[in-house]
């Protein structure tokens, strides 16, 4: 049994902004939008959602690729029941159906198990109607976030601080 998750909880140390993930980053124009929240059982991430053209594959459906990052996002935000930063290994993506675009889809992050630094979850992506269309299993290896990307996280830091160059060209005149 997956242990039990505070709706209100965040990744501790997660001292930077995320706006711009591809999959769930809300200032990305060109991202998903994907907006997780705890499941009604508090076992699971869910979101409900719809791809538009943007997204697209074969004719009225999505690309596989997009599929698989939409997977692997929902199994990401089950990394949040362990409270650690985590970043994929590995993943399997099972493609049952085709997914179809424009019509309302759930995607499922569920938490497995953890050992040492590793944590596994797995994943579906479900039509309204609850047909599984396609489902991961995936491999987390535990970081240091804060480590790991200390050099992007400087520039992000420097970037937020320093005042705009145009604001003070507009000073010294």
């Amino acid at each position: 049994m997956p242990p039990k998750h505070d709706p209100d909880h965040d990744t501790p140390g997660q001292s930077w902004k995320r706006d711009h993930c591809f999959g769930c980053g809300p200032t990305n124009p060109n991202g998903l939008h994907l907006s997780f929240v705890l499941s009604p059982g508090g076992a699971s991430y869910i979101c409900e959602f719809q791809l538009g053209v943007n997204f697209s594959g074969p004719p009225g459906h999505a690309h596989g690729g997009i599929i698989a990052t939409i997977l692997d996002e929902a199994m990401g935000k089950a990394n949040k029941f362990r409270g650690k930063d985590a970043v994929t290994r590995s993943m399997t993506v099972d493609y049952l159906r085709p997914v179809p675009l424009g019509e309302p889809l759930v995607a499922e992050g569920i938490p497995v198990r953890m050992r040492g630094r590793a944590i596994y979850n797995r994943a579906e992506l479900r039509n309204a109607k609850g047909v599984v269309l396609a489902r991961s299993r995936g491999k987390f290896l535990i970081i240091d976030a804060e480590k790991m990307f200390a050099r992007e996280l400087a520039k992000a830091r420097e970037s937020t601080q320093a005042p705009d160059s145009t604001q003070e060209r507009h000073a010294k005149s």
